[in-house]
């Protein structure tokens, strides 16, 4: 990568690191244009976000925000799974990694983002401006709708107009998200009443906000509408409202497919994550559970998803059938016996049993054994009386010793 840390700051504008967003924004209101002929000088490739080392080592905040910046290669595997689409919503936008992960290969589709960060915010905006994406994005809280307002960004010969306006919401084919694990929040109790969240009965519990980003993320796809979510393994097994809110997603068909993701594949969380793939209306209420967590390169950060491994699991997904230790496609039956506990290695057996074992081989080798331990203590006898022959008291020993060897030879 040409864009090193001090070649954006000194873009930018700046040489203190908590000025960047302020200076970003600045630059972004007052010359976007040149602002990005400046940065292609350094790095042409759009297809990946410069940004994402850069802000994740310095931003990144998992203890106290719950912030992870997703990898590249999760973010392909989801844009597989969701297939071309005329509009994608990124609920959890961060700096827009997973929208350019869909944007590059559906450059004319709509894109709208949701981001509640003023530091995350101008990065945001330029990556889907200098990429002269069709965008609309919210700046606010995306589960209370407290808004600090909203960017229409409009293509141009080039680069994305952008205009600060209000905007009006409408339905989206498809989500794609990686949102704060376990975040939490405050929701008032007549946030029930609002259609994301009336049909499930419950709202997501105050420690836990996961299931209230699935709900909202839902409520924005159209009917036929699909969405890819990243989440912590917890979601599918924890009790209280969120096991309510599971079994809803269930009875209505809405859940397709759980992936179970190889561990530390994220620079700061090394929590369990899977891909929830959901469907905004279905009458399939069958599973598809997929443990890819062995399938992965060692790396010395993180771990990372192999091509190989991403082509195995879309595969997978397509087929939508077992596979011996790596998937299985449950019926609501079964998993309605299993109490509406999605926990994976439930329907996912990846044990390995041992090799049976071969009586007759063990005999033949511990015949062996003996065998061996009898001619070496003779060899050791034989070197023991030529270096005591003249010791009478011990020689008389050894014989004794030499005869009760002999008994036990012949037993």
């Amino acid at each position: 990568m040409a864009l090193t840390k001090e070649i954006i700051n000194e873009i930018i504008g700046t040489q203190e690191d908590f000025e960047v967003p302020m200076k970003l924004m600045e630059r972004l209101e007052k010359d976007p244009n040149e602002l990005f002929e400046e940065f292609l000088k350094h790095e042409d490739d759009l297809s990946f976000d410069w940004f994402a080392d850069y802000f994740q080592e310095k931003y990144a905040d998992r203890k106290d925000k719950k912030q992870d910046f997703t990898p590249k290669q999760i973010g392909k595997l989801m844009n597989e799974i969701l297939g071309s689409t005329a509009s994608n919503l990124d609920l959890c936008a961060g700096t827009g990694s997973l929208t350019i992960e869909r944007w590059n290969s559906n450059k004319d589709a709509v894109f709208v983002c949701e981001e509640w960060s003023s530091e995350v915010m101008p990065f945001l905006l330029f990556n889907l401006a200098i990429r002269n994406m069709h965008a609309i994005v919210f700046f606010g809280d995306s589960l209370t709708r407290e808004s600090k307002g909203s960017y229409s960004l409009t293509p141009s010969d080039r680069f994305s107009i952008i205009v600060k306006k209000p905007i009006e919401e409408k339905a989206v084919e498809t989500a794609i998200m990686n949102p704060p694990y376990s975040l939490k929040w405050s929701p008032k109790t007549d946030l029930i009443d609002e259609m994301r969240f009336k049909p499930y009965r419950k709202l997501a519990p105050k420690a836990k906000a996961d299931y209230a980003f699935v709900l909202t993320a839902l409520d924005k796809l159209q009917e036929s509408g699909r969405m890819a979510v990243v989440l912590p393994h917890g979601i599918l097994f924890r009790n209280g409202a969120e096991e309510v809110i599971r079994r809803k997603l269930l009875e209505f068909g809405q859940i397709e497919a759980i992936v179970g993701l190889p561990h530390n594949l994220f620079l700061n969380n090394v929590i369990p994550t899977v891909i929830m793939v959901l469907s905004k209306k279905s009458d399939n209420k069958n599973v598809l559970f997929i443990d890819a967590s062995k399938g992965f390169e060692k790396g010395k950060k993180q771990n990372i998803l192999r091509d190989k491994d991403i082509e195995h699991i879309i595969d997978t997904l397509h087929r939508r059938n077992d596979e011996e230790r790596y998937s299985h496609l449950a019926t609501f039956d079964e998993i309605k016996e299993n109490d509406f506990n999605l926990n994976i290695p439930r329907y996912v057996d990846t044990f390995i049993p041992e090799p049976p074992v071969d009586l007759k081989k063990v005999i033949v080798d511990l015949h062996k054994v003996s065998v061996e331990m009898h001619e070496n203590t003779k060899e050791l006898v034989g070197m023991l009386k030529e270096l005591y022959s003249d010791d009478d008291d011990f020689m008389e020993d050894l014989e004794r010793l030499i005869k009760e060897l002999e008994d036990e030879g012949k037993e």
